[in-house]
């Protein structure tokens, strides 16, 4: 666990109904940035498959796929062959 000291400007009313609220505590502070990093998260995840279903190279085949899939793996065994 990191502990960290912040000092946040306020404006007073905004102030005082977080803190009425019980928004200024560790817990309360862990939870709002947990949701934020979790909708930035899912922001980014839209524009990616914004942009992917932009693309204009087609969707791969299940047969495309899987042998994209064996060359990587037979990549890998010949690389784990010569480090021996």
């Amino acid at each position: 666990m990191t502990t960290l000291e912040l000092t946040l400007n306020l404006p007073d009313e905004l102030a005082n109904q977080a803190q009425a609220a019980g928004l200024l505590n560790s817990d309360a502070l862990e939870k709002l940035l947990r949701e934020q990093l979790r909708k930035r998260a899912g922001e980014e995840l839209r524009v990616m498959l914004d942009k992917a279903g932009a693309s204009s190279t087609p969707p791969m085949r299940e047969d495309e796929i899987q042998a994209e899939i064996e060359a990587y793996r037979a990549q890998r065994r010949a690389q784990r062959g010569s480090a021996s």
